[in-house]
This record gives C-alpha cells, sequence and structure tokens, in this order.
C-alpha cells in the first residue's frame, strides 16, 4: 500500500465545497542552486527583503534583514508545470471564451488547475485555492546571502555603441542576486484535499525547478520534501521555523555559518518544527522519515509511468462534480 494510501483517513474520500478542517502540511527546503532574483517586479528592482529577529531565544533582540520569496512567486511556477501537464494530457477544459488560461479572466471552472488552486471568474463562480502559502524566508541573513552583479547588452558590433548612430546603449546597471546554497524555509498548507489532488501537487513542486526573475537563465532551485504533516488545523508560520532553525544551527555562535549542507538543515529545521508542534492546539500526525523517502520514491515512479500517471490525472478530473 502507497504512502499516501495509508494516510486516505486523513483526507477527504470525495471534493466538498464545505469546509471540513483536513489540512496536509508541506515542509520544504527550497535549495537555490544558481544565481537566483526574487523581486517585485521590472529590472533594477531591489530584492524582497524583510527586517525581523534573527531567531527567538528569550532576550536576544537582534534584528536581521532576511531575503522573501514572496507567497505568490512560488505558487505560480508550480501551478505553471501543473498545467503543462494538464495540457501534455488534453486535460485543460474549455470554457465559454475559449481554453482555461491563466491571467485573462477565461478560467474553465471545472479543470484540476481551477479546482485545486482556485480561480475568481469576472461575472461568474470562484473557487478558493486550497494551496495556501506563505512568504518563504532565506535562514541566512541578506548580508550573507546576497551579491550584486553589473549587466549590459553589447550591440552586434561588440560594444556599448550602436554601430550606426553611435548612440551608447542605456541596458547597463546593476541587480542584486541569491548566492547559490542559499536556503529558504518554506511550508504548503493543503485544505481538503484527495489523495490524488496530493499527488498532484506535491509532483508540481518536486518538479518545479526554476524561480524568479530572469528565470531562462537564472533561478535554479531545488526542493527539498522533509516533512510532511495531517492536522485538523494550520500549524505555525514560516517565520516561526526559520527563526527556531536559525537557533538550533548557530548554538552559541552569533551567526550561521554559510554555506551549509542540506542535510544538517533538515535535521535541525525538523527538531524545530517537533518543537514548535507543542504551540499548535490541534491533533497532528508526522509522516516519518522513511516515510518522506517512500513518498518521494512513489512519486518518482508515478511520473516516470505515463499510462499510470495518464490515469491518475484522468480520474481526479472526473471526480470533480459536473457543472
Amino acid at each position: 500500500m502507497s504512502v499516501i494510501d495509508r494516510y486516505s483517513h486523513r483526507l477527504l474520500e470525495s471534493y466538498s465545497a464545505y469546509p471540513r478542517g483536513r489540512f496536509v502540511t508541506v515542509l520544504l527546503i527550497r535549495e537555490i542552486e544558481s544565481e537566483a532574483i526574487f523581486r517585485t517586479e521590472g529590472s533594477g528592482e531591489p530584492l524582497n527583503k524583510e527586517f525581523v529577529f534573527a531567531g527567538e531565544r528569550p532576550g536576544d533582540d537582534e534584528l536581521i534583514q532576511r531575503v522573501v520569496i514572496s507567497k505568490r512567486k512560488q505558487t505560480a511556477v508550480e501551478r505553471r508545470i501543473g498545467r503543462e501537464l494538464l495540457r501534455e494530457h488534453d486535460l485543460l477544459r474549455q470554457s465559454s471564451k475559449g481554453i482555461c488560461s491563466r491571467n485573462t479572466n477565461n478560467p474553465c471552472e471545472k479543470c484540476i488547475d481551477c479546482m485545486v488552486y482556485g480561480y475568481a471568474a469576472g461575472g461568474g463562480g470562484a473557487q478558493r485555492s486550497r494551496v495556501i502559502t506563505d512568504d518563504a524566508f532565506s535562514l541566512h541573513s541578506a548580508s550573507t546571502v546576497t551579491g550584486t552583479r553589473q549587466f549590459n547588452a553589447l550591440f552586434d558590433n561588440s560594444t556599448m555603441r550602436h554601430p550606426e548612430t553611435h548612440m551608447p546603449s542605456t541596458s547597463i546597471g546593476t541587480d542584486e542576486y541569491i548566492k547559490p546554497q542559499s536556503v529558504f524555509l518554506d511550508m504548503e498548507t493543503l485544505k481538503d484535499i484527495m489523495p490524488d489532488e496530493l499527488r498532484y501537487i506535491l509532483g508540481n513542486i518536486l518538479r518545479a525547478t526554476r524561480y524568479g526573475a530572469i528565470s531562462s537563465r537564472l533561478g535554479k532551485v531545488r526542493n527539498h520534501l522533509i516533512g510532511l504533516a495531517f492536522s485538523d488545523c494550520e500549524l505555525f508560520s514560516n517565520l516561526e521555523w526559520v527563526q527556531h532553525s536559525y537557533d538550533r544551527l548557530r548554538g552559541s555562535e552569533r551567526e550561521v555559518t554559510f554555506p551549509l549542507h542540506v542535510s544538517e538543515v533538515s535535521k535541525q529545521a525538523l527538531a524545530a518544527a517537533e518543537t514548535l508542534r507543542n504551540r499548535v492546539i490541534g491533533r497532528v500526525e508526522w509522516l516519518s522519515a522513511d516515510e518522506c523517502i517512500e513518498l518521494e520514491q512513489e512519486l518518482g515512479t508515478l511520473y516516470a509511468d505515463s499510462s499510470q500517471l495518464s490515469a491518475m490525472l484522468t480520474r481526479l478530473a472526473n471526480s470533480y462534480p459536473r457543472q
């Protein structure tokens, strides 16, 4: 029996439009594997950063600036990965204006993407996203994990001046970037989902590899699944988790060493999560470390087998109420 099937009693048997209080929390380490840029919009904009307490030790009021991956920048990437898959299997449905598409006020209101990640039609219905996200914070301070790069754009004559008008290029400036091997701690909370929806969402997360600006050349990220919890309520916040993990990793030192192996971050982050679990007023059931490894292997097998994957997606698409 698969890991997800063993815990199916913590999930919904069928889709429900009414809240049922079934939560799945996915604990992730997002490891930056190349230079990356996380900012609001446009070239030359600064990285997203926030001043927060370094940790949560009593009496420790040290403030540091941490880099932030905004919530929408995370799920937008993973949602596009899922939509590529649905398009491949011809599972994006038709709306009154054509094929289901994002950011065009043209949701079909019935495909897997619409039903999982939500939609809001201008003149019609709405589906609240059942993938709940929060800002992800860098483990280390912004001063530790960021650098700057100058960029320019040469003309065909390999200079910064136009070969005919001799006007200088305006495409020159500097960008802040995140250094490789920086890590961000992040949780995604899934509410009232079915087993196949969990397979779909986790597949999107683990298959997403490019985040942030200029993702065709930068932004290589590896998402490590380090924990998964079933509960009847939301757990702690990303900020609490990163602060507790920071305290555990720095020990008696003032700062955390950079870079760190993901295995060490994972060990201390899971210990911090177990401590924070005591703040939760509700029932929480964790997957063991072995079960997390087994789950990831099962997903790898599923996504490598096109017939099994197609059967799962078709079964899920047909499970929603007909409109």
